[in-house]
């Protein structure tokens, strides 16, 4: 009792003691309550038959219901297989790029070229999607895109690579690769100019090439960061861009870029199906859940370094 006592006499001396400290992170757990937190009460619709007349509290309670009916839907195997495809294609892609272009970087002398490397990498990430999308299809138009131009050039046909369902998933993770690569490199860019220069001072007077300096001070240092990353990145494996691929779907190219956030946009607005839509993002959410936890786990068992 007294152990309990002492423990509570000394939270609230801290928290006494910190006040200003406290004080400012209160606004972020106040937007994390409100925006995060408190809609998730809704979820529970996803459970019932809602009905905006009767409301959350009011609608009939169906159970598993709208699960069983999205596992049981024709759409369901396509739509696993294009969010999932897509995310790992993303990954593979965008994720080692940003880690490999931070090293690059950092071994250029030259101040200013450097920060002008940074600088034109860096500006793309605040094209608004609706802006990037527009810039992709102009780029790609088979009439008047620009590849398509030197295509012709050459003597070769028009392609009309946006309605090519087998080119969806290259133009939008190499376009994400494009806007994002400068930003996402920034972390790892500090990471690297955080490293003391003993070390490298040191390998050089041990003979120690360029290369060697890279594998055996540079990328150890960015280990533990790209792990952490990567962690967040598995953990996001189902969330795919709504806006980005809704504005580069069509028609056409519907076969491979239907995934489960678009399904959600058109059942849930469209179709008017809010509990049925509610469902599929609970779904959604939980296979994020258990990703992330499944793989903090692998990285705790067999590196030094986790979330938690």
């Amino acid at each position: 009792m007294k152990s309990s006592q002492s423990q509570t006499w000394s939270i609230s001396r801290s928290t006494r003691k910190n006040w200003d400290l406290y004080l400012l992170i209160l606004p972020v757990i106040i937007y994390f309550l409100l925006i995060k937190y408190l809609p998730m009460y809704g979820i529970q619709i996803a459970f019932k038959d809602f009905s905006p007349v009767k409301g959350v509290w009011g609608s009939d309670w169906v159970g598993f219901k709208h699960f069983i009916r999205f596992f049981n839907n024709y759409q369901f195997a396509t739509l696993m297989k294009n969010t999932i495809g897509l995310s790992l294609y993303q990954l593979a892609i965008a994720f080692p790029l940003p880690i490999l272009f931070a090293l690059m970087v950092n071994e250029v002398g030259k101040k200013w070229f450097k920060k002008s490397v940074q600088s034109i990498t860096f500006m793309p990430h605040f094209l608004s999607t609706v802006v990037l999308v527009g810039m992709v299809i102009a780029v790609l138009s088979p009439s008047t895109g620009i590849l398509n131009n030197i295509i012709k050039l050459f003597g070769g046909e028009a392609i009309y690579f946006m309605t090519e369902p087998s080119m969806f998933k290259s133009i939008y993770v190499f376009s994400e690769v494009w806007q994002n690569m400068g930003f996402s490199s920034v972390l790892y860019i500090a990471v690297l100019a955080g490293i003391d220069k003993h070390l490298y001072e040191a390998a050089m007077i041990d003979g120690a090439s360029k290369f060697q300096r890279l594998v055996h001070i540079a990328i150890p240092a960015l280990i533990p960061t790209a792990i952490i990353m990567f962690i967040f990145q598995c953990g996001s494996i189902m969330d795919i861009s709504f806006e980005k691929i809704y504005l580069m779907q069509n028609d056409l190219n519907i076969s491979a870029s239907n995934v489960i956030s678009t399904y959600v946009y058109e059942m849930g607005l469209l179709g008017s199906q809010f509990s049925f839509a509610s469902a599929v993002g609970l779904f959604n959410s939980v296979i994020n859940f258990l990703l992330i936890i499944f793989v903090n786990y692998i990285a705790k068992k067999y590196g030094e370094t986790s979330l938690w």
